[in-house]
């Protein structure tokens, strides 16, 4: 991964396996540098928030961070332990100039990652992502320089962080909302939410059960948050609760556990708070999905006369559509819900919040309130290639061929995604329709012919 792979920061970041290019202590020192000497010539504003997860490569590169800021004149606001959308809310209310993330999210403890946001708490504008890229190709290249003694930046820690996101995270629900009577289970990922996730219900009144929320450094993300559900669902079922929530290794992401175990995905979270926000008049225009979206929630918000438009895969596509339409509320199945009218970026916490809300005013449980969107059975394989590929590539006449046999076959009961990775050297095959085996063959089938063409 190079540095042209850092062009998407505050979504993509850059990440990469601790120790390896481009994230080694020395590549975090020229990245804070460049950073610090790009926002000096942007304005008088020199202070940048750093955030970081649980994973120990966290101390490391804080310390780095620190250092290439300092060294470009820039001050520090060190918040510790925190989740990447708490970063984001605290670089804005700090009056910060910019913040920066250290998180891989829901990747192993041995990745580490950058994401970078604006004063405001979203993305960082084009421009200076250019300027960034540039200063720290320089920096790589030997160019970098330390400002005069007197000038060198200083850093500060807030100590009460957590504290100022727990009161944020408590009053995106409303005023008289209390969450008297609702247990909880909350699976914290051994990630960034430990400390948060858990005061946040117990202050609104639920009852709190926590799992995973003793992190050591090596076990964020392992075998436990969003991206394994399975210990939460038989937590909900062990202690009886209404609801599980499993968050991702950042807190920028969560997947919910009705009463019965089963779990809710961030499909099935965007439909049930579509309806609840059409009904009382708080839905903006409609909601933004990506190509991966189940078709299922496509089909259930046009039963409602809810606009639905898709994007490419990634958050912050979603959320440059959402911005561009005027609209609120989008996400991703993997638990990455956008409620601008909330947050200025994802966060688990305030989507879970959300859920809770719609379960103590409409006083039923989540499994009856996502009963009614039927999710298509959706397969999806990765096809290995030798090197990275464009969209071109896959307009082979063997591919374009199989294609149309395909879509032929599913009808307008199934829809197929081909697409490269935009990381990997990889193809993926997605193909989603109302007959399980039927969806399955046709994915293999499919997959089959991109191995052979490519």
């Amino acid at each position: 991964m190079g540095v042209g792979d850092m062009k998407y920061f505050g979504t993509d970041g850059v990440r990469g396996r601790v120790g390896e290019s481009p994230m080694t202590a020395e590549f975090v020192l020229q990245f804070g540098w460049a950073v610090g000497t790009v926002l000096a010539q942007a304005g008088p504003q020199k202070r940048v928030v750093i955030g970081k997860d649980t994973r120990i490569s966290g101390y490391l590169f804080e310390s780095a961070l620190e250092a290439g800021l300092s060294a470009a004149g820039a001050d520090s606001i060190l918040l510790g332990p925190m989740p990447t959308p708490a970063v984001a809310h605290l670089t804005h209310s700090l009056g910060a100039a910019a913040g920066i993330v250290i998180s891989a999210s829901h990747n192993p403890y041995y990745d580490n990652g950058l994401k970078l946001f604006s004063s405001q708490g979203e993305k960082l504008a084009d421009d200076l992502v250019a300027a960034i890229e540039d200063r720290l190709e320089a920096g790589l290249a030997g160019g970098m320089r330390m400002v005069e003694p007197s000038n060198l930046g200083r850093a500060v820690r807030i100590d009460d962080a957590v504290g100022r996101y727990i009161e944020f995270c408590k009053s995106t629900v409303g005023p008289a909302t209390l969450l008297t009577g609702l247990k909880c289970v909350l699976d914290c990922a051994n990630g960034a939410t430990y400390r948060i996730a858990p005061e946040v219900f117990r202050e609104l009144g639920a009852e709190v059960v926590t799992i995973h929320d003793r992190p050591d450094g090596l076990n964020i993300n392992e075998q436990c948050g969003s991206t394994h559900p399975h210990d939460l669902s038989e937590a909900v079922l062990a202690h009886g609760a209404d609801v599980g929530m499993a968050f991702d290794g950042d807190g920028d992401r969560v997947i919910l556990v009705d009463g019965a175990g089963q779990v809710v995905d961030g499909d099935q979270i965007i439909y049930l708070l579509a309806r609840a926000f059409k009904r009382s008049g708080r839905l903006q225009g409609g909601v933004v999905g990506t190509v991966m979206t189940n078709l299922g929630l496509e089909q259930a918000l046009a039963a409602d006369d809810i606009p639905f438009e898709r994007t490419a895969v990634g958050d912050r596509y979603v959320h440059e559509c959402l911005r561009r339409r005027g609209w609120a509320l989008g996400g991703e199945a993997s638990g990455h819900i956008l409620c601008l009218d909330r947050s200025q970026t994802g966060c688990g916490i305030v989507s879970a919040l959300q859920v809770c809300e719609q379960i103590i005013h409409q006083h039923r449980p989540l499994g009856e309130l996502v009963a009614d969107m039927t999710r298509y059975p959706q397969t999806m394989v990765n096809v290995p290639v030798s090197a990275r590929v464009d969209g071109e590539r896959l307009k082979t006449p063997a591919i374009e061929s199989a294609l149309k046999e395909v879509e032929a076959a599913l009808g307008d009961s199934g829809r197929v995604v081909l697409r490269p990775s935009g990381t990997e050297p990889l193809v993926r095959v997605m193909i989603e329709g109302s007959d399980q085996a039927q969806v399955q063959s046709l994915t293999e089938g499919l997959a089959e012919v991109v191995r052979q063409a490519l």
